[in-house]
């Protein structure tokens, strides 16, 4: 395991339960994300959470009454997973495994695959592109692939929100500086990370036999007052999720977005 790997791997073992709130605290971001795999996955249908963490995506989709397996680097997000499954009364399939290699589940088994955490630290294309390639050959046919990644504004976004006072701290400059360079980012995040610009994420794909679904803005144009939003009543959050559920896939706002989800169906290749 090299040494960025071991560093992430490190990170998420000692952030197991902030990791598992982070969700409750980005409710849009989780309400937005869910919509869309709803749209796809069904009850029964045998779904591979890669990078699923704590389990957040892997419990709902079990609830729903799919066949889940979550695969993680980090061995205290499985255990904390597999309790908490125990906890609700719902089956899962957990197990350690890196994004890179997935050789230890039989190829074309799944009908879907939710790739939405890797993409976060792989910082050297050719391990985004294998890890896309693993997926790939673990889908069934017309099996749909769900993608996240954090945009290369995130920092921007971040930063207004919790501490518009980095701005003169010079480590936290350059990062912002990000914005108006108009790059990638590779580096030194919240853990070892890569964060993408907003116009590089489809020609990314063009490389696999990818049919496009999909590219959603995953806060669509709520992520600057979201907190402000979350204060409110659950039928007011509704209603706002309601309208940026409509307009997510805009072009316009994607540069709003602090995740983007790519979903992609796997051609059936005769």
């Amino acid at each position: 395991m090299d040494e960025n790997v071991e560093i992430v791997k490190r990170f998420y073992d000692e952030t197991v339960q902030y990791e598992w709130n982070r969700l409750d605290r980005h409710k849009v971001e989780y309400e937005l994300s869910k919509r869309y795999i709803k749209r796809y996955v069904k009850p029964k249908e045998i779904v591979l959470d890669l990078g699923g963490g704590p389990g957040k995506y892997s419990l709902y989709l079990s609830e729903l009454g799919c066949d889940v397996t979550l695969a993680d680097l980090s061995p205290k997000n499985v255990d904390f997973a597999i309790n908490k499954a125990r906890e609700l009364g719902l089956h899962l399939n957990a197990i350690c495994a890196d994004s890179r290699d997935l050789s230890a589940f039989d190829d074309e088994y799944f009908d879907h695959v939710l790739c939405m955490g890797p993409m976060y630290h792989l910082k050297d294309e050719n391990d985004r592109i294998n890890t896309i390639n693993e997926c790939m050959k673990k889908l069934k046919p017309n099996g749909t692939l769900f993608v996240s990644f954090v945009s290369s504004f995130s920092f921007v976004w971040d930063y207004l929100i919790r501490n518009p006072g980095l701005i003169l701290t010079e480590d936290r400059k350059t990062e912002l500086n990000i914005i108006r360079d108009d790059v990638n980012f590779a580096g030194h995040g919240f853990t070892e990370n890569f964060y993408i610009r907003p116009n590089d994420v489809l020609p990314f794909f063009e490389r696999f036999e990818l049919e496009k679904l999909h590219l959603i803005n995953c806060e669509s144009f709520l992520y600057l007052r979201e907190p402000e939003l979350l204060m409110h009543s659950p039928e007011v959050i509704t209603a706002w999720l309601d309208l940026a559920e409509q307009v997510c896939e805009r072009e316009d706002l994607m540069s709003l977005a602090e995740h983007f989800m790519y979903i992609g169906r796997k051609k059936n290749i005769v």
